[in-house]
């Protein structure tokens, strides 16, 4: 039998390390240890009754066939009103994708668009899929760092030294993942400015954290500040964080008809069409009682100010408390250099979320993950009691180290 050889797409990419981080803590489970697990990015809720509901029903109903590559009608209409809510424009069927996640959606929009050499500038810290979704598809990650002086936000200062006759995309994650940033109306209208100048650039905005948001007011859209980019802006989202439905796997985004057509022509030849069934329950999460939504944020908000709060108890850590989503990224440089007590030496952040998860079997992700270094990040989409025991163990494995 010959020797496998995989296509060089998949030579040049990794594993994700938030599925590594996650089979590791399933095998140590497996193993009988008891992992207190900070590192799932998807709400520990159940998806509301209503939304199940939806999708029995139309199982009773016998909606169990092939879709459109666009989606059904029901969900079509309810992923152009939401659009329209959110973003203050007005968007037609033909300018609508569909796909079994958000995270897919951004994939095939790499795919419909990047040639090899093409460019696409990636703010650091990042979502771990944002480079190798672009490797993939023959792209050049450009990544750009956006400390915690910036807030971990992209500037227009930075944002205009990145950008070059190559640049293919940009990507805007707001509200962040890892950080929990989110960009301001100004900071956005700032950038806008800067992209203004550079007519060739598209711009991928990925919201699927929109709904979770902490502050007054909803969450801005470039496109609700800069409508004159719309015909270069991918707005992507989905139903899986904001409505805990991480498993039915649907997003959807809206832009320029021409690459939506491009997307759904790949599409079409990908998967045909999303779930027939995850189609009815999106339709049913996206127009119906968002109460769900509202009560969930005011629990995250909770674990949010816990988890903060004790983290920056800490010696040696520093937290900045998050605006959105449900992740906190810690300054851990007061560890580095230190020696666990059996006598071995932190010289990062991967040593230190090691050890933490060794001497206090405390799982989270390691900063280099995301770009940006030495930081952990922590999802606090868990009960608040985990969190608490969680940061009493890390303060504990901290306060051993010499």
């Amino acid at each position: 039998m010959p020797e496998f050889v995989p296509a060089s797409r998949v030579t040049r990419i990794k594993s994700s390390p938030s599925v590594a981080a996650a089979a590791r803590v399933r095998e140590l489970k497996a193993e009988g240890r008891r992992i207190l697990d900070l590192t799932v990015g998807e709400p520990d809720f159940d998806t509301p009754q209503h939304i199940k509901d939806a999708a029995i029903a139309a199982i009773g109903r016998g909606e169990t066939k092939y879709t459109s590559v666009t989606g059904t009608p029901e969900l079509q209409k309810a992923i152009l009103e939401t659009l329209q809510r959110k973003t203050g424009q007005q968007y037609a069927p033909g300018e609508i994708t569909i796909g079994g996640g958000g995270k897919q959606v951004i994939f095939t929009a790499f795919m419909a668009t990047l040639d090899a050499g093409d460019e696409v500038v990636i703010p650091a810290p990042y979502w771990v899929s944002y480079p190798d979704m672009v490797l993939a598809n023959e792209g050049t990650p450009v990544i750009v760092s956006c400390g915690g002086d910036t807030g971990f936000k992209l500037t227009p200062e930075v944002l205009a030294g990145a950008l070059t006759e190559r640049t293919k995309w940009v990507i805007l994650n707001t509200p962040s993942n890892p950080t929990g940033a989110v960009y301001s109306r100004e900071e956005l209208a700032d950038l806008a400015a800067v992209l203004k100048d550079h007519p060739a650039v598209y711009v991928l905005t990925d919201e699927i954290y929109d709904e979770i948001h902490f502050g007054d007011g909803p969450i801005t859209s470039l496109v609700a500040v800069a409508p004159e980019l719309k015909n270069r802006v991918l707005v992507t989202n989905g139903v899986s964080k904001a409505y805990a439905m991480t498993g039915w796997r649907l997003g959807y985004a809206g832009g320029p008809a021409p690459l939506v057509a491009a997307i759904n022509k790949l599409q079409s030849q990908m998967s045909s069409c999303p779930s027939s069934v995850s189609q009815a329950a999106a339709a049913a999460a996206l127009t119906g009682d968002q109460d769900f939504v509202r009560e969930s944020v005011e629990v995250y908000r909770e674990r949010r100010d816990a988890a903060v709060s004790g983290l920056n108890a800490v010696e040696g850590l520093q937290c900045a408390t998050p605006e959105g989503a449900f992740y906190a990224y810690v300054n851990c440089a007061g560890v580095i250099g230190k020696t666990t007590p059996d006598g071995r030496e932190i010289t990062n952040d991967e040593d230190f979320t090691l050890y933490l998860l060794e001497a206090a079997s405390v799982a989270v992700i390691q900063g280099s993950a995301y770009g940006m270094s030495p930081y952990f990040r922590i999802s606090y989409a868990t009960g608040l009691p985990v969190i608490e025991e969680s940061i009493a163990a890390i303060e504990k494995a901290v306060t051993a180290l010499a």
